[in-house]
């Protein structure tokens, strides 16, 4: 039998790819996809393709579909085969071997042509490996390394799409903050729906400081109390997304708009969550069509602008700070 020849995309056509991916961000994230298209047309592409693996390896690992309501988990060791099975057909991708699914021959296309590592793949993975396991953070330094994994990492790749070199370090960690910030703004509006599917991302330490065993901070009655952590969450959250604005200092003037419109979007989720105090999950926080349209009209002028303030505080984290450590 002959091998199967090396092809990036698994040998697919590059515009199936697209449209596929296309096909998958419009379905997955209305946010993310208003703000591709303002990108030029080669990083637009790119960013679709990243985010069709994305949005395919979430699916996978929680067993839903275009993340959708979670599916049955099963056991333990259900869940760690999903995981095994991302990091497998990401393996094949990167190998230029097809893997019989359109997303990681997206990967695998998008890997070749931006020169994205395995390593920064698995970066990804490990964060589905932290839910397989239904990890939970004690501390607040935990809570960010698992944002660094399902956010802060793909921020990095997303970075190199849009050409940043991987020694340019300070743009990489800038590009790790926004991710950061977007995790942090879902974990503040999904904090009902996590705790209904088993989940917490907020901190033992918060809880503990409120009185609440786990599970607690969900129930109806709590709901009051609940929104007092919400100033702390969304302060660490706009924290890493004005030390983001920085980065964009560097980008070309359509890259630069797309990323600060998606922050400006993002942003303004977690801030209504505060807004809406103990309502804010009584329904999911969402940023309509019109509020998008003017984010990104403001995202505009600011990235003509490009004199970002960045944090009131000094910065002195990086993307390294966020990685998990021995023993972790």
């Amino acid at each position: 039998m002959r091998p199967t020849p090396a092809r990036a995309g698994g040998g697919r056509d590059r515009a199936m790819l697209v449209e596929k991916s296309l096909e998958s961000i419009e379905q997955g994230s209305h946010s993310f996809a208003a703000a591709s298209k303002l990108f030029d047309k080669a990083t637009r592409e790119r960013s679709w393709l990243l985010y069709a693996w994305c949005r395919r390896c979430d699916d996978i690992a929680d067993n839903q579909d275009k993340g959708g309501p979670l599916g049955d988990q099963g056991t333990p060791k259900d869940a760690e085969d999903r995981v095994q099975a991302l990091r497998v057909l990401t393996k094949r991708a990167f190998e230029e071997q097809p893997t019989a699914d359109a997303a990681f021959d997206a990967f695998g296309l998008v890997a070749d042509e931006c020169g994205l590592t395995l390593a920064e793949a698995n970066d990804v993975i490990a964060g589905f490996a932290l839910d397989a396991t239904r990890w939970r953070p004690k501390t607040e330094k935990d809570m960010l390394r698992y944002c660094y994994h399902v956010a802060g990492a793909v921020g990095i790749m997303m970075a190199r799409i849009m050409g940043v070199h991987p020694d340019d370090g300070e743009t990489l960690d800038r590009a790790c903050d926004l991710g950061l910030a977007f995790q942090l703004a879902n974990i503040a509006r999904d904090i009902v729906e996590d705790d209904a599917a088993g989940r917490c991302y907020l901190p033992k330490t918060w809880l503990d400081e409120m009185g609440w065993e786990q599970g607690e901070h969900a129930l109806p009655e709590n709901r009051f109390r609940l929104a007092w952590l919400m100033p702390r969450l969304i302060a660490l959250m706009e924290k890493h997304e004005a030390a983001a604005r920085l980065g964009t200092k560097r980008l070309r003037f359509r890259q630069r708009w797309a990323v600060l419109s998606a922050a400006r979007i993002y942003g303004a989720i977690g801030r209504k969550v505060l807004t809406r105090g103990q309502l804010a999950w009584d329904s999911r926080t969402r940023v309509g069509s019109i509020e998008k349209l003017w984010h990104m009209i403001a995202a505009f002028f600011e990235a003509l602008w490009n004199r970002p303030k960045g944090p009131r505080e000094p910065i002195v984290w990086s993307r390294h700070d966020f990685k998990p450590v021995a023993g972790w």
